[in-house]
């Protein structure tokens, strides 16, 4: 403990290996935000503007939004595929899109389009609503306006009207049945469109997104529906209306080599459609490109075993290689980098509110007289633990404790008798924790021992919530504390949300060797907060968040850092209050109000309280009403 530093925390917690500079730690111990990444420049403390927050009256958790950030995802992407196009002497152009369904948000949609329009960096929508949504926020006329998913005639007349507008929108087909449509809709209103096919590779990604590629995957067509399409368009003299082809390999693609052999089939198939005399020019390879969670770099679900830059190069040679050799013009390459571009800029911070632990308790010197033979047997396992019994010791541990648990449910052993093995149990268990430190081989079962000593830190937040993803598909987050990382973390813990349900709980973190069942904290200080985050937030997590057990949206708060060094507090939403969330599940808070003081009155009348308790009461719950979902300090 009075050795550990700062140095010692960046290697605990990978914050240099996941964070692509955007995040370190100060010789403070305090976890800083570089809005510029490793390029140098300013740097703040994450407890400096959570500390400005709370004086300004604004409790955890809280969504904090980096725009810097945001705004350096954008230009990277675009700044490092310009520097492969013209390392390689490539001909087309590089367009950015981003798919709004990874945060449909207005501010980050709206902040997108701003930051974008100098690359003509692009949305792309998969309904009704997003169309219109992208409509309102997109600023350049040359991005394009990508429309993927089911389209009925409304969502046709839609993109239309935007393409007689100036907007660049291009109709990707999903399904054969959509260019009927299209083609009748255009028609009708004279306006002439921009068509994209979306194509079934039989490439396939790892990853949990696998499906989203290859032959049966649920959405684009076939080669022989793609030969219908343009029989249909030679048919109806529309053929120079099939500008795009598009596939998607699926999100979060760790491994290089798949994203390679998907570019060169989808390019192969581009280059037939410009034989079949289509025009074409854009080339859209959907998304993909991953976020190393872990910070490993490995081809782990999790990460990813390539660099920006490696991405781009062989998208481009990939793309090149296919083409020059059939002396076809190279065409302008989307991208829809949507994880990439979002993860980044948003932390989820909360407060610990309580800390369960695991206390051994005191076991006396003496065994009380008539004491159980499994308990003697749990002393003496305890009393002869070494280095050379592990496995032996911990069998005998689990099978005489289970006894004594039997035992008691058949009424043969007292509470304080099974309190006692339960204290030689856990001592057991804390002693084989301390001892497989010291071999080179470890037992499997006493790899969970750690995580079945772990202390439960009581966190202000819901997994439901806010990070759907890590209840729903086990994804890992970076989550670490934000202060103190000057003191050795001494406890062993996993994080529990305030939801009622057991799912609601951390218990899977990164580590440089790939997963761990437990994180490294500090003990809680009596009247201090202690703050954690959790990193890399920014993509699906604030669109897929569920209402479980009534916990609404957070507050979100967005900053934008100076070259000096300050911040200013750009935007400030305030989360859901509890009248918010009832609405939501079609409840009306003034009835729900009425029926308490309803309720309230009878309790007058039946001389349960009396008329001045009654008057606090609904205070009580009017206030109630008006608070914060979460815990309020």
């Amino acid at each position: 403990m009075q050795q550990w530093t700062v140095e010692d925390s960046i290697d605990l917690y990978g914050i240099r290996s996941w964070s692509t500079g955007y995040f370190d730690i100060s010789p403070k111990g305090e976890v800083v935000v570089r809005p510029f990444g490793r390029d140098g420049g300013p740097e703040v403390s994450v407890l400096d503007i959570i500390n400005e927050l709370k004086d300004r009256g604004y409790d955890l958790p809280i969504l904090l939004r980096i725009e810097n950030i945001l705004e350096s995802q954008i230009s990277l992407l675009h700044q490092t595929f310009r520097a492969a196009i013209a390392q390689l002497g490539y001909k087309g152009q590089y367009r950015g899109v981003f798919p709004i369904k990874v945060n449909q948000q207005q501010q980050v949609v709206e902040k997108i389009a701003h930051y974008g329009a100098a690359y003509h960096h692009g949305l792309e929508v998969g309904s009704k609503a997003e169309l219109i949504a992208a409509i309102s926020q997109l600023k350049s006329r040359e991005a394009c306006l990508i429309c993927n998913g089911y389209k009925d005639e409304e969502f046709i007349d839609l993109g239309l009207h935007a393409l007689s507008m100036g907007f660049n929108v291009i109709f990707v087909l999903e399904m054969p049945r959509e260019l009927d449509v299209i083609i009748q809709e255009s028609q009708r209103l004279g306006v002439r469109p921009q068509i994209g096919v979306r194509v079934k590779l039989t490439t396939k990604a790892s990853g949990h997104w696998s499906e989203s590629g290859g032959e049966r995957s649920s959405f684009g067509l076939t080669s022989a529906q793609i030969v219908d399409v343009v029989d249909s368009l030679k048919e109806y003299g529309m053929l120079d209306t099939l500008k795009l082809m598009h596939y998607h390999l699926g999100s979060q693609v760790p491994n290089i080599r798949d994203i390679r052999a998907a570019v060169m089939e989808a390019t192969r198939i581009y280059a037939s459609l410009i034989h079949e005399g289509a025009p074409m020019g854009y080339l859209d390879l959907g998304g993909g490109l991953a976020v190393d969670y872990d910070g490993s770099h490995t081809s782990y679900v999790s990460s990813r075993n390539y660099t920006l830059m490696e991405y781009c190069t062989d998208v481009v040679e990939a793309v090149m290689t296919i083409l020059d050799a059939q002396d076809i013009a190279h065409p302008h390459i989307i991208t829809e980098s949507g994880r990439a571009t979002v993860a980044y800029y948003s932390i989820l911070l909360f407060n610990v509110l309580d800390v369960n632990l695991i206390e051994v308790g005191n076991i006396p010197d003496e065994l009380p007289e008539g004491t159980p033979e499994a308990v003697s047997n749990l002393r003496e396992t305890l009393e002869n633990i070494n280095p050379r019994n592990l496995q032996e010791s911990y069998n005998d541990a689990i099978y005489y404790y289970d006894e004594m648990r039997q035992l008691f449910l058949a009424g043969r052993v007292t509470l304080r008798q099974r309190t006692l093995a339960e204290r030689l149990f856990w001592a057991i268990m804390r002693a084989l924790s301390q001892e497989k430190s010291r071999v080179k081989f470890i037992p499997k079962e006493l790899n969970e021992i750690d995580a079945m000593l772990a202390d439960i830190y009581y966190c202000n937040f819901s997994v439901f919530q806010s990070l759907p993803d890590s209840w729903a598909i086990d994804q890992l987050f970076p989550v670490m504390p934000i202060h103190r990382l000057n003191e050795f973390p001494e406890r062993q813990g996993i994080l529990s949300d305030l939801t009622c349900d057991s799912d609601g709980r951390i218990s899977h973190f990164i580590d440089p060797q790939g997963l761990k069942n437990t994180l490294e904290l500090h003990s809680l200080k009596d009247g201090e907060e202690y703050y954690l985050g959790t990193f890399l937030v920014g993509a699906y997590q604030e669109t897929l968040g569920d209402l479980h057990n009534l916990l609404g949206d957070t507050n979100v708060v967005s900053v934008r850092i100076q070259e000096d060094g300050s911040f200013d507090f750009v935007r400030e939403i305030d989360g859901d209050t509890v009248s918010d969330i009832l609405a939501y599940v079609e409840y009306d808070p003034h009835r729900v109000l009425l029926g308490i003081r309803k309720s309230a009155e009878r309790a007058v009348r039946e001389g349960r309280i009396s008329p001045v308790q009654r008057f606090k009461l609904m205070q009580a719950f009017e206030n109630g009403l008006r608070g914060y979902t979460y815990f309020e300090s």
